[in-house]
């Protein structure tokens, strides 16, 4: 067991290092850079901020300042140097400081982090509480109109992307056209701060119904359909019959033998879909409903080529993502003992 476990985190090293090559060589190639984008802002602040009598000063920056900005940011020196230097701080967790927001990386990621939590995981508990559920009637139910007829409103659901129903929600019931039942923006309101105890989890649900109500209507297609079809192929098992043939009655079989046999793919990728709920916020729900997020910080960071961000954010998700997955074959091997080590290394 802890040889795999040591194999597996060896071989995360590799991974990350050929992630953060591949983004830094692209960067490099890519125009606009963080230089660029400062020499452009500080040309137009020029441009808008006159003298006396409404008159423009000089528009130009002469190449001193570029050559300041590009030592400000670290572009005086050689590429190679650059990606040793970055290697060496990700090494030590140290994600360095963005260049436009004056932050360091981890201290924006732990701000736009409660958006991301409370929009990832209203939606994967909702989702599972509901699928799961839904699956197991549809299995025992299959082929009925009762098993029919959810398939066609999770899948009607499935092909309605998350932004649209968004507009739709916000046309209904947030002020667009016919209800304002809902608030447009923030997780919270203005007054919060003052609310009871009890006015603040009823504020809170207030601003997050109609965005996690966006966001997880897509998802009850794809773990409806993959329980139905767990319980499925298990109950057509032959330890199913022989339960049967022994006198045991449907509920016993269903509860007692297919459950634990038929959750397995689920339980194994609980840990990846629990993890991945605090940092795979939607840009699209978080950009409708004025959501600062990391979906929305990671977009912005790309358009302002903030390389910072851009890649300490990569570095942290592709290491969590590594150890998410170590995790679900962990858990595979614990839910199921007739699979050994020895296997998944192959």
């Amino acid at each position: 067991m802890w040889s795999y476990i040591l194999k597996r985190i060896l071989l995360m090293i590799p991974t990350l290092i050929g992630v953060l090559t591949l983004t830094f060589v692209v960067i490099q190639f890519v125009p606009g850079g963080p230089v660029e984008q400062a020499v452009h802002d500080l040309r137009r602040g020029q441009s808008e901020g006159g003298g006396g009598f409404g008159l423009r000063t000089h528009t130009g920056v002469d190449a001193q300042q570029v050559e300041q900005l590009k030592k400000l940011y670290g572009f005086d020196k050689p590429p190679l140097q650059r990606y040793v230097s970055m290697l060496g701080k990700f090494a030590r967790f140290d994600l360095g400081e963005s260049y436009f927001r004056h932050q360091s990386v981890w201290s924006l990621i732990v701000s736009k982090l409660p958006v991301s939590i409370s929009i990832g995981l209203w939606t994967f508990f909702i989702t599972y509480l509901i699928s799961v559920p839904l699956g197991i009637a549809k299995a025992v139910r299959n082929g009925s109109k009762f098993d029919v007829a959810t398939s066609l409103v999770v899948l009607v659901g499935f092909a309605i992307p998350g932004f649209v129903l968004g507009v739709l929600l916000l046309v209904l019931f947030g002020g667009g056209t016919f209800w304002q039942l809902f608030p447009l923006r923030n997780l919270t309101s203005d007054n919060w701060a003052t609310l009871s105890l009890g006015g603040k989890i009823l504020d809170y649900l207030w601003h997050i119904t109609l965005p996690v109500t966006a966001s997880v209507v897509g998802s009850f297609a794809i773990v409806t359909m993959l329980t139905k079809n767990a319980f499925l192929d298990e109950i057509r098992k032959q330890y199913v019959l022989t339960a049967r043939a022994k006198g045991l009655s449907e509920r016993r079989v269903l509860w007692k033998h297919v459950f634990r046999n038929a959750l397995l793919p689920l339980i194994v990728g609980f840990p990846a879909a629990f993890i991945g709920a605090f940092f795979t916020g939607s840009l699209l729900i978080e950009t409708l409903f004025s959501l600062d997020g990391l979906g929305l910080l990671s977009y912005e960071s790309v358009v302002r080529r903030d390389y910072p961000v851009v890649l300490g954010t990569l570095y942290l998700f592709t290491l969590i993502g590594l150890a998410t997955k170590l995790v679900s074959d962990l858990c595979y091997v614990w839910v199921d003992p007739r699979i050994q080590f020895e296997q998944l290394e192959r």
